[in-house]
């Protein structure tokens, strides 16, 4: 390419950049590897004096000092399902070798956020019921929190695409759904004798939790994101005030009992089978719910089982806090092994699932309320171990991935 021709063509790269590092915020991907992918795809496009600064609300893209720096909002993460981040892993592959059109790069990038999913309402509705159950399972449940935490899942699921459609509902759908939740599961024990605790509470909000924004903040804080990792935490703890506020308001409006009762410790009421039935069924739901690829569907359950037991054997051989370190560290081996697999899914699409299995959200959603409630102390402590999980987490992601690129050399189809 002459350098007249890559002059005349630096306003598309810049927008084909500003549409790609966008997308890639809406898909929770954290913002130094965000910078390092769109570097890279400007320097494979005769612009490797690029300038591109990433923030979780907006990014500046300038291919060549010089020119006037473009800037654009971004879309808030965790807003695309996993077909749609799966495709936009593979316009980046394409881009970073320079195998898109300029010109077209944009177009592409706006199919790929315009994809509809894989089912309908009624179909993903019951995909979150599914992944509702499967979380239950992990959790210790009794038999009859299961239906409970299946139908609320459902009505969960409903309001996730009532929030969809109506942008004015996502501020306040994570209280809605907390209230709504809570006080039905409230009601039906005060009226039916139905046993409930945080457990068939926690299940059809597992959605909400922002474990993923929690452990990528850390990760970003670590790798010197000091702006963008604070804002995620901030966030991250926000949610979780919302969500535990929605879930000590929901007994009151429901039935006149303590929220003392949201409080509960797990029982082994259905047998030491029911985790790993449960992150089967979780899977499932979530192949369901988000659309996940076909071809991607094994390799995301075994990226579920390798995490589950990776925080299995943590638990067993060093502790609960350990636990979480190790999860993360086999689960992003396994992940970026598989990326690089010709039917691999993105790391992220394994990545993102798998979060909500080592669940430092639910820990501190716990936390929260019981600290809310009557069991300050106790409270303060699951805040505390919410705090260690986050970070055992985020230091499992960090050491998962040198050890990753040091064996990947012996591994048969990878490259580090």
């Amino acid at each position: 390419m002459g350098t007249s021709e890559a002059g005349a063509r630096l306003p598309e790269l810049e927008a084909f950049l500003l549409a790609l590092g966008r997308s890639l915020v809406a898909a929770s991907a954290p913002v130094n590897e965000i910078q390092a992918q769109l570097l890279a795809i400007a320097g494979a496009y005769g612009a490797p004096r690029a300038r591109i600064l990433v923030f979780p609300t907006y990014l500046q893209v300038v291919a060549e000092p010089g020119r006037a720096t473009m800037t654009e909002l971004t879309r808030s993460p965790g807003a695309l399902r996993l077909d749609q981040i799966a495709a936009l892993f593979e316009l980046v592959r394409r881009a970073e070798k320079g195998r898109v059109r300029v010109g077209e790069g944009s177009a592409v990038v706006a199919r790929v956020l315009a994809m509809r999913p894989r089912h309908g309402p009624a179909v993903t509705v019951a995909g979150h019921a599914i992944l509702t159950t499967g979380v239950c399972l992990l959790l210790q449940p009794s038999p009859g929190d299961l239906p409970l935490a299946a139908l609320l899942g459902a009505l969960v699921g409903l309001l996730h695409l009532l929030g969809a459609r109506w942008g004015s509902l996502q501020a306040v759908l994570p209280v809605l759904a907390a209230l709504v939740v809570s006080g039905l599961v409230f009601a039906a024990a005060g009226r039916a004798g139905v046993h409930a605790d945080l457990r068939a509470v926690i299940a059809p909000l597992v959605t909400f939790l922002p474990g993923t924004a929690l452990t990528i903040g850390v990760v970003e804080l670590s790798a010197g994101e000091l702006v963008t990792g604070s804002s995620r935490l901030v966030a991250g703890m926000v949610q979780l005030l919302l969500l535990a506020f929605g879930v000590f308001a929901g007994p009151h409006a429901a039935v006149s009992t303590s929220p003392a009762r949201l409080a509960g410790h797990p029982h082994d009421l259905l047998g030491a089978w029911a985790p790993w039935l449960g992150v089967l069924v979780f899977g499932l739901g979530i192949v369901i719910y988000q659309s996940a690829p076909r071809r991607a569907v094994g390799w995301l359950l075994l990226v579920l089982y390798a995490s589950w037991l990776g925080q299995w054997a943590g638990a067993h051989a060093f502790g609960g806090y350990a636990s979480g370190f190790t999860g993360a560290l086999v689960m992003t081996i396994v992940a970026y092994a598989l990326e690089h697999l010709p039917s691999g899914p993105p790391a992220l699409v394994s990545f993102l699932p798998a979060f909500w299995l080592l669940v430092p959200g639910a820990l501190g959603l716990t936390g929260i309320t019981e600290y809310l409630t009557n069991a300050p102390a106790t409270g303060g402590r699951d805040l505390a171990a919410t705090l260690a999980a986050t970070i055992a987490i985020a230091l499992g992601v960090l050491c998962g991935y040198p050890i990753y690129r040091s064996i990947s050399r012996f591994l048969p189809g990878t490259a580090p």
